[in-house]
């Protein structure tokens, strides 16, 4: 059921970046016939505006950059550009919601406007842009502020955008008069409708990413924990499922995943491993009032930890999760560059599809996935975080892996370079622009050209 396979993925004079992948690529496409197993669309062609390499025949037009005017007027295009969800609107239209990871340094916060902002002192937040049927940007305004550390989410079946703050900063630390680390919903088409009310119920920690089933209702939820003991994955089971925009702050119950026998899932390094009858434990305090969600007691069986977990989708009737890596030497179990998982929830089981092997390129490591998406017409995308230069990469049914887009944007200095790396990639309803944000400097890219 597992094959090692080990291929270059991008080539540009005398610069290479390979990736070893072990698995069941099939499993990542479950619910799509997206993936047709091309081998991706050729080398990367060097931007002569210095700013995103694409296959040829691809072009890219920036949409928004840090620092530029908002239209709206409300101030400035704010920092660290994150997780983003795409969204149909009327006549041909797209809005896009796009997080902002600011932390109090930041250097351009979220503007703060009446009745979108929860802590006036949180400098992180969201910005809606509105694009016509040309990708023309009509619009460009604050939907969500005062929020903290905004990293990634998730689109919800009705339309709107869950973002996550990942942080689990209290009221009165670092000038914060609020407490934080909680999911809001936004409404890209019309902000004020969802305003800026935390859906508590949900929990309160290090947010990262969501993924709602959309038959039942259940949100899956990752937390990406910086120190030992690791995050948890989450599940919510709202009083009032698929009940359409701001249904979920009626409340629910939030529940962390157990595998029993297993505490640390990257002790897990075979593909296809698979556990039958996962339980889900309650959480004693969702609302971490004394002590962190993944530090409190859940019984004589415990409960199971990860490093780094971080995007989650829903793809067929399944959902799939990603751990970006695992470092022995920080406390995990054991050692990896990413794995994804999934869990099958009418079946109780979970089981490891993907493990991302170890770089064989020191100058341009492929490793860390982070956000990940399944595009219409080209397979699965998967935004690159780790060291080196950034890529997002495409993953084909058969396996095959091809470079999409390296960015060219260097934040360091010409003796030590260093690239901003890549999040929210997402693609338009009809499959035939893909957007993607550079991090640092904060940069809002679409992407068109020959997708398959």
């Amino acid at each position: 059921m597992s094959t090692t396979r080990r291929q270059v993925l991008a080539r540009t004079g005398a610069l290479s970046a390979s990736i070893a992948f072990t698995g069941a690529f099939s499993e990542l496409f479950a619910g799509t016939a997206a993936a047709r197993g091309h081998s991706g669309y050729g080398p990367l062609v060097p931007d002569p505006a210095g700013l995103l390499d694409l296959p040829k025949g691809f072009r890219y037009r920036v949409l928004s950059r840090e620092g530029e005017p908002l239209r709206s007027g409300e101030g400035r295009v704010p920092s660290n550009h994150d997780g983003m969800g795409a969204f149909a609107g009327r006549r041909g239209r797209v809005h896009l919601v796009r997080n902002h990871e600011n932390r109090v340094p930041a250097a351009i916060g979220v503007p703060t406007v009446e009745g979108l902002t929860y802590d006036p002192m949180g400098k992180g937040g969201c910005t809606a842009l509105e694009l016509d049927g040309r990708g023309n940007v009509l619009s460009e305004r604050v939907a969500i502020a005062g929020t903290a550390v905004n990293c990634a989410g998730g689109p919800t079946p009705w339309g709107t955008w869950l973002t996550c703050e990942e942080t689990e900063d209290r009221a009165g630390t670092n000038g914060y008069t609020k407490d934080h680390g909680f999911i809001f919903e936004v409404d890209g088409a019309d902000p004020r409708r969802t305003g800026a009310v935390p859906l508590t119920a949900m929990g309160r920690f290090q947010h990262e990413a969501i993924a709602v089933d959309p038959h039942s209702g259940i949100v899956y939820e990752t937390e990406d924990a910086f120190e030992r003991p690791f995050g948890l994955f989450y599940r919510f089971l709202p009083c009032k499922p698929l009940g359409g925009t701001g249904s979920l702050r009626a409340g629910g119950t939030l529940e962390a995943m157990r595998v029993p026998g297993v505490p640390d899932l990257s002790a897990i390094q075979e593909p296809g491993a698979s556990f039958d009858r996962i339980e889900w434990a309650p959480v004693p305090d969702s609302q971490a009032k004394q002590t962190p969600i993944r530090l409190q007691d859940f019984g004589p069986k415990g409960i199971t930890h990860a490093q780094k977990l971080e995007g989650c989708y829903w793809g067929g009737s399944s959902v799939y999760f990603v751990s970006s890596f695992a470092h022995s030497a920080e406390g995990s179990a054991a050692d990896h560059f990413g794995q994804v998982w999934k869990y099958e929830p009418h079946r109780r089981r979970l089981t490891l599809v993907i493990v991302f092997g170890p770089s064989t390129d020191i100058q341009l490591p492929g490793e860390s996935p982070d956000n990940i998406c399944l595009a219409s017409g080209g397979g699965l995308m998967v935004c690159e975080d780790g060291g080196g230069a950034q890529h997002v990469y495409g993953l084909t049914k058969r396996g095959e892996v091809y470079p999409m887009a390296r960015g060219r944007q260097n934040i360091g200095t010409p003796e030590a370079p260093e690239w901003g790396e890549f999040a929210g990639v997402t693609f338009s309803p009809d499959g035939e622009t893909m957007y993607v944000n550079c991090y640092a400097p904060g940069t809002t890219f679409a992407v068109t050209g020959p997708w398959r």
